[in-house]
């Protein structure tokens, strides 16, 4: 059971615990420690256990967790058995590199379709999903609503893409574009913005600061 409010910073920390747990069962690991799990992930027990403790007890003690509940318990916190849609705006390169790698499923996802204006994409299919064109997006979302969008288009369109997303009920949009997108204006649409220059930057910093 959930204790109040919980904190971004343990929310952004339950994917690591996931995939850190989902390698300890595919592995065929039973249980591990606090302290072996926190040893795996640069963290400290104390921290695994307080971050853990805001959604409920899942470990005992002298015996530690059990790998296979609490992978499926984060799932569960997660959200990943909700099978939540997403449609994918922009079918260029990264677009094209989502459809065709990204493992939408594994991670309880159903990838619906994707749009594009690119003629000699509009009606075919990349990685088994249909491209349509922009025009038909809100015949398609009426009869598909889908609760997120993968924003892959050019920055100069980001903006009004978000906002016909948002108009369309999309409850959360995965933004790609390198583009602050207004959340004030998306009608309290979810903003995940994946910005690859600010961790490439970041990690130039450190390099640079290691050779000075």
């Amino acid at each position: 059971m959930r204790k109040g409010k919980i904190s971004p910073a343990v929310i952004r920390r339950l994917p690591r615990y996931y995939r850190h747990l989902d390698g300890l069962f595919s592995a065929g690991v039973v249980r591990i420690s606090s302290s072996a799990l926190a040893g795996n992930m640069g963290l400290t027990a104390s921290q695994i256990r307080q971050d853990l403790s805001c959604f409920g007890e899942f470990g005992q003690q002298g015996y530690g967790y059990n790998v296979e509940r609490l992978r499926g318990e984060i799932a569960d916190i997660l959200g990943m058995n909700r099978h939540h849609t997403v449609v994918i705006l922009g079918a260029g390169n990264l677009g094209k590199a989502l459809l065709e790698n990204f493992p939408f499923q594994q991670y309880g996802f159903r990838l619906e379709a994707a749009f594009d204006i690119d003629p000699a994409l509009v009606g075919t299919k990349l990685g088994g999903v249909r491209i349509y064109h922009p025009d038909d997006m809100a015949e398609f979302l009426r009869g598909h609503p889908a609760d997120l969008g993968a924003l892959t288009v050019p920055g100069r369109i980001a903006v009004p893409t978000a906002k016909r997303l948002a108009a369309f009920g999309v409850k959360g949009i995965w933004n790609f574009t390198n583009v602050e997108l207004p959340e004030a204006e998306l009608a309290g649409v979810r903003v995940e913005n994946i910005h690859f220059a600010d961790s490439l930057l970041t990690l130039n910093y450190f390099i640079s600061e290691d050779q000075s």
